[in-house]
């Protein structure tokens, strides 16, 4: 019950899965949460100190129920990495309610809810969140009106947190990533997309599921127990460079 406790959600895939293993790696134990009970299971299996709990993150009883259960069953919570989103990309006009409150559920209404939810343990521990963000919610993008209002409104929230619970030496950050090579994103890119942010990122690549991971560590850490309600976009120097013309760098 010594060892510290880091509770992931999104866990079953991508940058949360990826995270998970990085706190693995460093003796933590982990509450690897998801809503997809087989990925998350495939996920989980051989994972020592790793917890796996189901859950829908959008939904405050089965959040309720799950924090409940990482407490009994690992005492404690040190870091929370709220990971869990959606995404649903489509032009305004035909973004009805139902596709923009799907969106907003996961990515605005489940980190309040978990972030509620694990205070009092946080308190406790005084511990640290990491909210996942997205680059799409520092500069606006085509096709992204609710998931990147979802994420903007995410980094503004994190602020709230910082402010309120800060006195009791509970941290909170936002990680913004950039475009990362997960298996979704090169899914659904064409190489014109990927050419395309090839040229407008600085370091002229894709970010890592693993290079996203080793950010929202350093933010869950002693490393950085001076900062708090801050936003980092760990994106190649995306954000940095605005739109510009990618024809004048060559």
């Amino acid at each position: 019950m010594t060892r510290p406790v880091a509770l992931v959600t999104g866990a079953a895939r991508g940058i949360g899965l990826a995270t998970a293993r990085l706190f693995l790696d460093d003796g933590w134990r982990v509450a690897m949460v998801d809503r997809d009970a087989p990925a998350l299971d495939a996920a989980a299996e051989g994972l020592e100190g790793a917890l796996p709990v189901v859950c829908d993150v959008s939904d405050p009883v089965q959040v309720e129920t799950m924090v409940a259960a990482v407490l009994a069953s690992l005492g404690r919570i040190d870091a929370l990495v709220n990971n869990a989103g959606v995404a649903d990309f489509g032009p305004i006009a035909e973004h009805d309610f139902a596709r923009w409150r799907a969106v907003m559920a996961t990515n605005l209404d489940g980190v309040f809810l978990v972030s509620q939810a694990c205070i009092p343990a946080l308190k406790a521990s005084r511990g640290a969140i990491v909210n996942i963000g997205s680059i799409s919610g520092l500069r606006a993008s085509t096709l992204r009106v609710a998931y990147g209002t979802s994420k903007a409104a995410v980094m503004h929230l994190t602020r709230q947190q910082a402010a309120e619970l800060g006195e009791w030496g509970v941290r909170a950050n936002c990680v913004c990533p950039g475009p990362v090579r997960t298996r979704l994103a090169m899914a659904v890119h064409s190489p014109e997309i990927v050419a395309a942010y090839h040229d407008a990122i600085p370091l002229n690549r894709y970010g890592s599921e693993a290079e996203i991971a080793q950010a929202i560590r350093f933010l869950c850490s002693d490393a950085a127990s001076y900062i708090t309600g801050q936003v980092l976009a760990a994106d190649g120097g995306f954000e940095a460079t605005g739109i510009g013309l990618p024809a004048l760098r060559r």
